[in-house]
């Protein structure tokens, strides 16, 4: 029996580390490929974050399979010195102990089995002993990191406040990206916003915005302007919901109108694109197409200082 227990325990190296070997191989050709050469991202470029959680992914699993590794290897070492020790082989042991021997020795703080009697505390539950052993130093070594760690991170954060928590740090963003928003805008006197937009007739402006307007709206507004019924108002006739006029109905275009099917298309379309949109709209009025949706909202009345059609 103990023949057959240990040529099994011979056995367990090989299969177990041939095993390993081969997994730690496709490991390492997968992590060494860029992760958009998988699937459907053939077709889709990968951004950096989707990049960057592969690679953490493929690195835990590489470093779980490599603990599981040492796991398996000091656990055999220990089965095989049993066998030996009951073997009276023991002192043989201590001669030609390893290099490896020396390292786990160290790591685990371990005490020897024909040495356990020196830990063997006096508790017996139903046959079973308790030894009195140490804990592992490097597990030590990893709780007593843990406290310097969480000392500085205090003291940095909540003590002495040098550097900023998430939500400072968000808020810190958003005053960052306010301020280029507004260099922005002033920095370009041709950027075309609610504010500035003006309505023009030119052709080149009309043809872009009915294009655009065929693509993206037509599937609530029709393309006559006529409007659906629970879908998109009459562009025709002089009743607005939000406001006519280039202003309005540009401001409409790029925030939409939260609950309804108008979204905002200010991430979709560049302002010169919503603007030709706008103007295109204006040019419908007066059109009235059959089947058209009956008025909503109130009557508009252009300033004096715009054109009619406005």
């Amino acid at each position: 029996m103990k023949k057959r227990i240990k040529s099994l325990i011979a056995s367990i190296p090989k299969t177990f580390l041939g095993l390993y070997s081969r997994l730690l191989i496709i490991l390492m050709l997968l992590f060494c490929l860029p992760a958009n050469s998988y699937g459907q991202q053939l077709q889709q470029p990968t951004s950096g974050e989707e990049n960057f959680l592969f690679y953490t992914v493929i690195a835990m699993v590489f470093f779980v399979m490599l603990l599981v590794l040492i796991v398996a290897i000091y656990t055999l070492l220990i089965l095989k010195r049993i066998i030996k020790n009951e073997k009276g082989e023991a002192e043989e042991v201590e001669e030609t102990e390893s290099g490896w021997d020396i390292l786990t020795a160290k790591l685990t703080d371990a005490v020897p089995v024909e040495e356990e009697e020196t830990v063997l505390l006096s508790h017996d539950y139903d046959g079973i002993h308790e030894l009195d052993n140490h804990l592992p130093p490097w597990w030590k070594g990893l709780f007593y990191i843990t406290i310097a760690f969480a000392v500085v991170y205090i003291a940095i954060y909540h003590v002495f406040e040098t550097a900023p928590l998430q939500i400072q740090e968000y808020q810190n963003e958003l005053l960052a990206a306010a301020e280029q928003e507004e260099e922005r805008k002033t920095g370009d006197e041709d950027l075309i916003n609610e504010d500035n937009v003006t309505f023009t007739d030119e052709v080149a402006v009309i043809e872009q915005g009915k294009s655009l307007y065929e693509v993206n709206c037509v599937a609530c507004h029709r393309k006559d302007g006529g409007g659906l019924p629970g879908l998109g108002p009459n562009l025709t006739d002089e009743f607005w919901i939000h406001g006519g006029g280039v202003k309005n109905i540009y401001k409409t275009i790029q925030n939409g109108v939260p609950g309804t099917s108008m979204i905002s298309w200010k991430t979709q379309m560049s302002p010169e694109d919503m603007r030709a949109i706008a103007c295109y709209a204006i040019t419908l009025f007066g059109t009235n197409p059959p089947n058209a949706r009956e008025p909503q909202g109130e009557k508009y009345i252009p300033e004096e200082d715009t054109p009619a059609t406005e």
